[in-house]
């Protein structure tokens, strides 16, 4: 299990470690889209506004922290190169930043990993090594791996670059939508939600941060409620939400900052899923319509509010896509 991290009063990412990341990353990746859509506006009865982190050019948010990273490495460990444990969109995005920067990457994916990530991180040079039944395996034989190379390993939430990058995405938000009263962010290691976090209580902190996890994959969430590292089962088929063991860095901020927490059933994301696909005509991967799982939750409490959901990723399966329409009615 990762080492616990005491939550200080102040957060180990800064608001100002998030504006720095954009410059960095700007000459990169393009701003994303914050659009309405009245279909979920009618269907929350709210001012819904969804980001779409799913239209990035690695087809997930994960892609802001690699690049941030990758542009701030030393020459020795771009000389060394990287070593990344995922389930798709941090190994994405790590081998994104490699490609930028000239090094080599080498991801380890848990044996049956999504396929069109795998073949998407092999695309961008790098180098893919199926090991272990989930990510904690996975991630367990890349730390073993990067010692013996002497590689840079790359945390995927225990990396203050990552949060920084991935929270560039509140930036923009909130230049768009500056009196949002709510943003819910899909939680898996919890970067992203710690980067919301960040952003949007160093800006204005009466906005809401809500996270939202898979029940199917509680560990994060009892962490946040225990106020310590708690492991646990990991059932969920979306992979983005699939951790067992919680991360302490971004705990360390969401214990101190994050508002609510909720855990919704998976069945819960798959209609979510089938929901943002038609009212946003994009591909939506699983982790990336929680947000919206958790919105459906808690519907009376958002009513009449001005609600921005985070749509995490597109890198669905053609499999699983057909998988959710034959489930949900």
């Amino acid at each position: 299990m990762e080492t616990a991290v005491t939550a200080s009063r102040v957060a180990p990412v800064e608001l100002a470690d998030v504006v720095a990341a954009r410059r960095r990353i700007a000459p990169h990746l393009a701003p994303t889209p914050l659009r309405q859509y009245p279909a979920l506006s009618r269907l929350l009865d709210a001012d819904v506004h969804v980001k779409h982190e799913n239209l990035l050019p690695t087809g997930a948010f994960k892609v802001r922290g690699g690049v941030n990273l990758a542009t701030q490495l030393l020459p020795d460990e771009r000389a060394r190169g990287l070593c990344a444990a995922s389930t798709g969109n941090h190994g994405l995005s790590v081998a994104f930043g490699a490609a930028l920067v000239g090094a080599e990457a080498t991801v380890f994916v848990p044996e049956g990993a999504n396929p069109v990530k795998v073949q998407s991180i092999l695309d961008l040079g790098a180098e893919v090594v199926a090991h272990g039944r989930d990510f904690d395996e996975a991630r367990v034989r890349c730390e073993e791996v990067a010692r013996e190379r002497g590689a840079r390993y790359v945390h995927s939430g225990d990396e203050p670059q990552l949060i920084a990058g991935v929270g560039t995405a509140h930036l923009e938000l909130l230049d768009e939508l500056p009196d949002v009263d709510v943003i819910l962010v899909p939680l898996g290691g919890g970067s992203g939600a710690a980067g919301a976090c960040v952003v949007a209580k160093g800006i204005r902190p009466e906005i809401e941060v809500i996270a939202v996890q898979s029940a199917a994959a509680p560990a994060a969430y009892r962490s946040w409620k225990a106020r310590a590292p708690v492991e646990d089962a990991m059932g969920t088929f979306a992979e983005g939400l699939a951790t067992r063991v919680p991360f302490a860095l971004p705990q360390a901020i969401i214990r101190e900052l994050l508002d609510d927490f909720l855990l919704v059933p998976d069945d819960a994301i798959r209609s979510a899923l089938v929901a943002m696909v038609e009212a946003t005509r994009t591909l939506v991967e699983p982790a990336g319509a929680a947000a919206l799982a958790g919105a459906l939750m808690i519907r009376e409490r958002l009513a009449g509010r001005r609600v921005a959901l985070v749509c995490s990723g597109a890198n669905i399966t053609p499999s699983q896509l057909r998988d959710v329409l034959e489930r949900v009615p």
